[in-house]
């Protein structure tokens, strides 16, 4: 095709990032600016203009999905199938590299690659094999430490201990488990990205075989990248490569996943000839929601920096609702939905976004009861989730030792000893005796058919349930469930799961104590026990599938799950200092960045109409809390707001006191300050106002301080 009809769908800034002759291209991408088109643009236009030919292409993006979409729209625009060109994740072309030169890369040809509970599995027979203690080190602990040295490109060797004995032992145990995967020929995930980046740093001649073909590399979500992908590009492009990255770093939320943000500063630093492009037009958002986003995200210090705008209407004011309390913020939002539905509108235009999966029960619960059809996005509903139905199995077995699905799912979670062996002899005496499993394993104990280390592991069980039945005796509902949660051992089991999924867990036993304090039971149903009735409705629950998945119906999802999705009309909840912002960021300004970017992302997925929500009581762990509103809502400019009114009055009557723009002494959310005594700092939050209002500074070289404004002695810097 002619290569100016390419462009002549492209705004200015896209086409500028197209055409752009620098060896290095940054293209910092904003919410809703086109820039997955830009990237099959690029592609399109260097093999249109000859640039490039197809196998001299690499694009890299970070799920398959992406990959196939990319190379489909390649070919849809050119009219033409395009072979030779690279296009992949990064695992997958690490993958196609290593199964290449396997030689020389010192894999056996026809490796195998693990997955993540294959390599749990390999992590464990390492720590056995050093005769250490399963639980004072735990596979999965360990497994993660190792992905995390993988992903910063480090093997045992490179690692300084510093004479930290635990430090050291997790060497051990990594070295144990490369000499384990090694002669088992096996690969995991982060040695895929490893091997591949030490096969061509080792290998020169390679290295250059692979520089002179791909003298055109473009990465996708580059804020993304970790420091060996990173690393990795950086080689791959050498002196000569064309590298071709996009991204944004206002969008940049999976920091626990080992992205590193600063690679956008990295590139600019790295390569001292590149172009920088900003696509700041929006194709998604009314007027109102970017400039409440863009002055939202501009707190953060050190972006590249951007301002989105579209050439749209301004639209709607953002809504913000304050609910007396969680219950009331779900019927809110609901009754919103119902609205929009009859108004026209389809229930899929309509996503419900919260901070920590937790939430979603509550709301799961509020579209029940009004007959509105769901999905809960990337995720399992409330009553499906993994660690729901252990710690409800637990409930189930004490109230009755026949249930044997109970006993099976929990008899070895958390982790007692009892192994597949043993289980399968009791499950063989239980069909031999006609008994439960139960009863099966109290007889093998009291026999002593099995090994010591299983009879001994197999009695810890029983007892255990024997406690909690007796324990659970005439305790209130919620009671009941926080005792059997502390009975199971689950909430040290996950603390054991390293980054925020293991949390996540936590969160969401803690929300079932408060499913059960909530509870109420059908008054038209046969009465029995309150216990029996919260598991038969909890059992419901699970068994109620969700919308199918091209049925209308309301999304739910975390935000985390929302990046890369849009939607009409957005409901962003439980905008509550501890919550959102998480408690577990608010003491690392770093961190707290990194929340206020999520909070951008959320903003930036309506289309239409974005509502705010936050609640003035919340039941959380099983107690009532009354949080302050997010900090996130001061920061939003007031002329973009609007207060929702019910039944002729405020939510909360005016706007809290607690939603204004400052301290009342000059100071900020985000500013930088000075003490004379702990140096620079950061605010990180204040109660109060005035002379009395205290301050929380974070000061990287004296920790989190809380001062009183008056005698703190604060300087702006």
């Amino acid at each position: 095709m002619n290569p100016e009809r390419l462009l002549s769908s492209l705004n200015a800034a896209q086409q500028s990032a197209v055409t752009s002759a620098a060896p290095q291209t940054l293209v910092l991408a904003g919410a809703g600016s086109g820039k997955t088109r830009v990237l099959v643009h690029r592609i399109a236009w260097c093999l249109d203009t000859g640039l490039a030919a197809p196998g001299g292409i690499l694009a890299v993006t970070f799920t398959n999905k992406a990959a196939a979409e990319m190379r489909g729209r390649i070919e849809a625009l050119l009219a033409r199938p395009v072979g030779g060109m690279w296009v992949g994740t990064f695992h997958s072309i690490a993958h196609r590299l290593l199964r290449a030169h396997w030689r020389e890369a010192k894999l056996p040809e026809h490796f195998q690659i693990m997955d993540s509970d294959d390599q749990q599995r390999v992590v464990r027979r390492a720590i056995r094999a050093l005769n250490l203690d399963e639980d004072a080190w735990p596979p999965k602990e360990a497994q993660w430490t190792i992905n995390g040295w993988k992903d910063e490109g480090k093997r045992p060797d490179h690692i300084d201990i510093q004479g930290d004995a635990t430090l050291k032992t997790l060497v051990d145990i990594y070295r144990e488990y490369e000499t384990a995967a090694a002669r088992a020929g096996l690969v995991d995930f982060a040695e895929l990205l490893l091997r591949a980046y030490e096969l061509l740093r080792d290998t020169p001649g390679l290295l250059r075989h692979y520089q002179e073909r791909f003298r055109h590399l473009l990465v996708d979500e580059f804020q993304d990248t970790n420091a060996i992908q990173y690393a990795w590009l950086r080689l791959l492009t050498g002196e000569q490569g064309d590298l071709f990255a996009v991204g944004d770093d206002d969008q940049s939320i999976y920091s626990w996943r080992g992205a590193q943000v600063e690679n956008m500063q990295r590139f600019r630093k790295d390569y001292p000839r590149h172009a920088l492009v900003r696509l700041e037009q929006n194709y998604r958002s009314t007027g109102n929601i970017l400039n409440a986003a863009n002055a939202l995200i501009a707190r953060n210090s050190s972006r590249l920096g951007k301002s989105l705008w579209t050439d749209g209407k301004s639209g709607e004011l953002l809504k913000l609702y304050a609910a007396y309390n969680d219950l009331e913020e779900a019927r809110f939002c609901v009754d919103r939905i119902k609205s929009w539905h009859h108004g026209g509108g389809r229930y899929d235009e309509c996503a419900i976004l919260y901070r920590v999966s937790a939430q979603s029960r509550v709301m799961e619960d509020a579209l029940r009861q009004a007959d509105v059809p769901y999905r809960v996005h990337g995720g399992f509903k409330f009553y499906e989730r993994a660690e729901i139905k252990d710690a409800l199995a637990y409930l189930r077995l004490a109230a009755n030792r026949a249930d044997d699905g109970a006993f099976e799912r929990i008899v070895n979670v958390p982790t007692r000893g009892v192994g597949q062996r043993s289980l399968e002899d009791v499950r063989q005496a239980a069909r031999r005796e006609n008994v439960s499993l139960w009863e099966a394993a109290h007889r093998l104990c009291a026999t002593k058919e099995l090994g010591a280390r299983a009879v001994n592991a197999l009695k810890a069980f029983l007892e255990l349930i024997a406690r909690l039945a007796h324990d659970i005796v005439d305790q209130p509902l919620d009671a009941i469930i926080d005792t059997a949660v502390a009975h199971s051992g689950l909430v040290d089991h996950y603390k054991k799961e390293k980054g925020d999924r293991g949390l996540d867990r936590i969160e969401n036993l803690e929300e079932l104590v408060t499913a059960a304090r909530d509870f109420t039971p059908d008054p038209d149903a046969p009465e029995i026990p309150l216990l029996s009735a919260f598991l038969s409705h909890a059992a419901l629950e699970a068994g109620e599938g969700q919308a199918a998945a091209d049925e209308d119906s309301v999304q739910l999802m975390t935000l985390h799950s929302a990046k890369g999705l849009e939607f009409p009309q957005i409901y962003l909840v439980g905008m509550e200092e501890g919550l959102f912002p998480h408690q577990r960021s608010s003491d690392d300004i770093s961190r707290i960045e990194e929340e206020r970017r999520l909070c951008y992302v959320g903003m930036t997925r309506a289309m239409q109409q974005l509502t705010l929500s936050y609640a003035e009581s919340r039941r959380l762990h099983g107690s009532d809390y009354y949080p302050q509103p997010s900090r996130f809502l001061r920061e939003i400019p007031r002329e973009f707001i609007e207060e929702v009114r019910l039944g002729g009055r405020m939510a909360t009557g005016a706007v809290p006191p607690r939603l204004e723009e400052d301290s009342g002494v000059g100071l900020k959310l985000g500013q930088r300050v000075l003490h004379k005594t702990f140096g620079e700092g950061v605010v990180l939050h204040f109660e109060g106002r005035g002379a009395q209002a205290r301050v929380q500074v974070n000061f990287p070289g004296a920790g989190t301080k809380w001062l009183v404004a008056a005698y703190a002695g604060l300087e702006a810097v």
